[in-house]
């Protein structure tokens, strides 16, 4: 796994585009060059990281940051994780968690949390490898102000 840099927008909009067609949704490719831009950009908003496996880009994880006063700092939000599916079941994902697990707690971010679907037991069971778990005094609840980067 290496940190993204801008020469790797195009390369990471491919495979968001393929990570949000397996849902069914249709990549909005301006709207995620701009937030891809916007991140690489400012570290202050968090990280976008390549999976390699044999020296080729088969996924990304995109960490985003935000100030939680319930941890008293910085918490990082796991907001895309995908590897390709031929690449898969082969512990790239686990791994990639772990080096972002790593990366947190060296750079002092006190918390970790994802947002996963209910019915999405892969992902689930990837999460959990690495100490995930369901807050069980919790909901996540949203409101989109903005229209998302899939076409609905």
């Amino acid at each position: 796994m290496r940190k993204a840099v801008p020469k790797d927008i195009p390369t990471l909009l491919g495979l968001m585009s393929e990570f949000y067609a397996e849902s069914g949704h249709e990549l909005d490719h301006a709207l995620a060059e701009r937030a891809f831009a916007a991140i690489l950009a400012e570290e202050r908003l968090g990280q976008v990281w390549l999976i390699d496996d044999e020296n080729k880009n088969v996924g990304y994880l995109v960490l985003t940051l935000r100030f939680g006063m319930e941890y008293g700092g910085l918490i990082g939000c796991l907001d895309d994780l995908f590897v390709v599916p031929p690449s898969r079941n082969q512990g790239l994902s686990t791994a990639a968690l772990t080096d972002v697990r790593d990366f947190c707690k060296a750079s002092g971010i006190r918390a970790l949390t994802v947002e996963v679907g209910f019915s999405n037991g892969p992902a689930q069971a990837v999460y959990r490898r690495v100490g995930l778990t369901a807050a069980p005094d919790r909901q996540l609840l949203a409101l989109a102000l903005a229209r998302p980067t899939h076409v609905i």
